[in-house]
């Protein structure tokens, strides 16, 4: 059993799912406010993430073997983490967290805010993205669990388009 653990590939493959649940934890841990929309600051973090820990992954391993067997593995465990979040709710939020309601019928809910760590500039600033120039217009916001804001105002109008469609399609005509 030991000669297993002593394999290459497999210390790799142990290596690259002990990174991808810690970087998981740690996105977690740290915040996840903008997922969605990275800032340069972000996108440099991801990068320099992603070369600190290719080492801890492949180790001397450079070959391009060692690099797809990490790869497979991180495929792999990604795979598995998604059924896990689309089977155990729980999981799911204790992994992704559950969505923020930021605004409610025109009034900011501050202690949300606060824990989504948004200042009124950003808030500000998703509202006009949406076409809305104050918190009073909006009916809800809401902070996804994928860093996306969500938001309904009063600007937003239910529109219901009836067309009637035909009961079957127009028959070709030959030539």
């Amino acid at each position: 059993m030991m000669d297993f653990f002593n394999n290459t590939y497999v210390q790799i493959i142990l290596s690259s799912i002990a990174v991808y649940i810690f970087i998981i934890v740690a996105i977690r841990l740290f915040g996840k406010k903008e997922l969605s929309q990275l800032s340069v600051i972000d996108l440099v973090f991801i990068l320099l993430i992603s070369n600190a820990v290719q080492n801890a992954m492949v180790g001397p391993n450079t070959t391009l073997q060692g690099g797809l067997v990490a790869a497979g593995a991180l495929f792999v465990t990604n795979f598995i983490f998604k059924q896990l979040l689309y089977r155990f709710p729980k999981f799911s939020n204790i992994i992704q967290g559950e969505s923020l309601l930021l605004i409610y019928k025109g009034k900011l809910n501050i202690q949300n805010a606060a824990t989504a760590k948004l200042t009124m500039d950003e808030i500000m600033e998703v509202l006009r993205e949406h076409g809305v120039d104050r918190i009073e217009a909006v009916d809800l916001a809401v902070l996804e669990v994928d860093g996306n804001i969500s938001v309904l105002s009063d600007n937003y109008q239910h529109k219901t388009v009836k067309k009637r469609l035909p009961r079957r399609l127009p028959q070709a005509k030959d030539s």
